[in-house]
């Protein structure tokens, strides 16, 4: 398999998307909902969609089960994150990080071995992830508690969105169509999730469902991005190395400050904007690779 022009670019697309469904969440005052809210509402989106492509073969099942239980953990630690740190510090180290475990879990479970161009990326894409978690411009606005339990769900979240990644990137070649696959993730994905958030919470539904109520537009936009955004990289995979596909897919960080810092009004120092250059760079390399 080999990572063509088309497929290229599509994963571009797919990580801009990603960007940007997280910067919605991060703009919402309260994250746990907002993330609840944005994958339960995504059933209005995998229903017509399984109609048109049928159920995934009974093959694929078990990794679709395997991986929604993954996803009840990604949403907890992603929360987790951005309610402790800034969007542009927090969705670097989770999505930098990711890679170098993918790449891992590819070569031991898919036997997708990884050139010197490629591992050099990786120490390339660490660097900057380092660079970029030391940067001053993280530490405004927060104390350095907070900022230590902000990079400690970014990294826990990495080696989720690792997990994940080759599970679903094995599922999907087995289940032979993108599509149906990420729409049966979708048809059951976040309602866990919410019902989760809405359980711990006791004496606030009312007022949780109230501002739930306030958002669905929100939700429903930022449920079709993140649908999209799984459905390309899943797609891809079907054509290109799955360690390959997730490695450019993590030019989303890019994205991501961008919005932090346009959208989002968020501190961007000089070494921040080094750590997110080295990244990209990396990332760059591992596609090269």
């Amino acid at each position: 398999m080999a990572l063509s022009g088309p497929v290229f670019l599509a994963v571009l697309f797919a990580a801009l998307l990603h960007a940007g469904w997280n910067a919605l969440i991060k703009s919402g005052r309260d994250k746990a909902l907002d993330t609840g809210l944005v994958h339960s509402i995504g059933i209005l989106l995998a229903i017509p969609l399984l109609l048109h492509t049928g159920l995934p073969p009974v093959a694929a099942w078990p990794y679709i089960a395997a991986s929604l239980l993954i996803h009840i953990g990604y949403y907890t630690a992603l929360t987790g994150a951005y309610k402790h740190g800034d969007l542009s510090l927090t969705y670097p180290v989770m999505r930098g990080c990711a890679p170098l475990l993918v790449a891992l879990g590819s070569l031991v479970l898919i036997g997708e071995a990884m050139s010197a161009t490629a591992w050099a990326g990786i120490v390339l894409l660490c660097a900057g992830v380092v660079t970029l978690g030391l940067s001053r411009s993280a530490l405004r606005g927060s104390g350095e508690a907070q900022r230590t339990k902000a990079l400690a769900f970014a990294l826990a979240n990495a080696g989720i969105i690792a997990m994940y990644t080759v599970v679903d990137g094995i599922g999907v070649r087995i289940a032979g169509d993108a599509v149906a696959y990420v729409a049966t993730l979708f048809l059951f994905d976040g309602i866990p999730f919410l019902l989760l958030v809405l359980w711990r919470r006791p004496g606030q539904r009312r007022a949780a469902l109230a501002y739930m109520a306030g958002r669905w537009k929100m939700a429903l936009v930022g449920s079709a991005a993140s649908l999209g955004s799984y459905g390309v990289a899943l797609w891809a995979m079907t054509r290109a190395p799955v360690a390959v596909v997730a490695a450019l897919r993590e030019t989303s960080v890019l994205f991501a400050a961008v919005i932090g810092v346009v959208f989002l009004r968020e501190a961007f120092g000089w070494q921040r904007a080094a750590g997110t250059v080295i990244i990209v760079a990396g990332v760059m390399m591992l596609r090269l690779g």
